[in-house]
């Protein structure tokens, strides 16, 4: 009999596995387990892999390529990172068919050209282990800087990107006109948002989850609207959010619902298609291209996106840093 997560890949979903955790550990499972096509990792995910002693050896290779390139510890350490990031995204590619996700370092979300930096000496990085960039995308927070350095490394780079923490659709339409490969709007993020600040307006479930109905809307406008760019749903707070959104491009998930829908035998109906999105309500074409103001303005409006993008970026940036002073107690050893 076929499970919910086999039922959820037949409504055209591409299933992407939300994790850096790539072993076989007590109740840990493999990525490999629930045969997902792609695979995203972030500093928080990373941050928690990175303890655990069977990635001891990821941590070393990182401590020595680290101490060959330079004798600063502080740059030491800045080095380690990004190669224990594309250590862990290498492992991952061995075990997936498709293409892993490495995040920018999130204090940089603000500086255009510092982004585009880092995004190359990642590629460059994966490069040296004999992996294409075709298999990596460069994750990006989806802040303006963000969303336009994302235009110029897809554009000129033929880098592909990631644009995470995703919250409104002023963030959406700004990056499908930026032509980036994929998106990662957050859906129980701003489930999360809604019911601390507008718990009466409930119940969220399902098809009334704000999340959800977030993600629909992007999804039907980026096929209104011939945008090619892929919408793929993130951070899920249950199964019902997942199922809600059955049919949609791609779904990232973390392994514990993975599990779930493994060992569920519920159907699992497609919910969208880009048929039944060309036939939904109009949504009227809008447009940030060279207008920052009326982004920054219309993102500074969206109260719970402005709140989650911010609050992501800090929670992102402290988990790299706190696996940057781990990586430098190793070095210092």
């Amino acid at each position: 009999m076929s499970t919910s997560l086999d039922l959820l890949k037949e409504t055209g979903t591409i299933v992407v596995s939300d994790s850096g955790d790539f072993e076989v550990s007590g109740l840990n499972l493999a990525i490999g387990v629930y045969k997902p096509q792609d695979a995203t990792t972030n500093p928080s995910l990373l941050l928690s892999a990175a303890n655990k002693p069977e990635y001891a050896h990821l941590v070393d290779a990182a401590i020595k390529y680290a101490r060959e390139q330079t004798s600063d510890v502080t740059k030491q350490a800045d080095l380690a990172v990004d190669r224990l990031l594309v250590g862990f995204g290498y492992e991952i590619l061995k075990i997936i068919p498709g293409r892993v996700s490495t995040e920018v370092d999130a204090r940089l979300s603000f500086d255009k050209e510092a982004t585009k930096a880092k995004a190359k000496q990642l590629i460059a990085l994966y490069e040296s282990l004999g992996i294409h960039k075709d298999r990596i995308l460069i994750k990006i927070a989806s802040t303006w800087e963000g969303i336009q350095a994302a235009r110029e490394l897809e554009r000129d780079e033929k880098i592909h990107c990631n644009l995470t923490l995703l919250f409104g659709f002023s963030q959406a339409v700004a990056c499908a006109e930026a032509g980036v490969t994929l998106i990662s709007p957050f859906v129980g993020r701003i489930l999360d948002w809604y019911k601390k600040n507008k718990p009466n307006d409930g119940p969220y479930e399902g098809d009334s989850d704000p999340g959800v109905k977030s993600v629909k809307k992007i999804f039907n406008y980026y096929k209104q609207h011939g945008y090619k760019t892929i919408v793929m749903g993130a951070s899920f707070r249950n199964i019902g959010e997942i199922k809600a959104l059955a049919g949609v491009d791609f779904l990232t998930i973390a392994p514990a619902l993975l599990e779930e829908l493994r060992k569920s035998h519920e159907p699992v109906p497609q919910k969208l298609n880009a048929q039944a999105a060309a036939k939904a309500d109009p949504i009227p074409k809008t447009s940030y291209i060279s207008d920052e103001a009326r982004f920054r303005w219309d993102l500074l409006e969206d109260s719970m996106a402005f709140d989650k993008l911010h609050e992501g970026i800090k929670k992102f940036a402290e988990d790299g840093q706190a696996l940057k002073d781990i990586l430098k107690e190793k070095l210092r050893a």
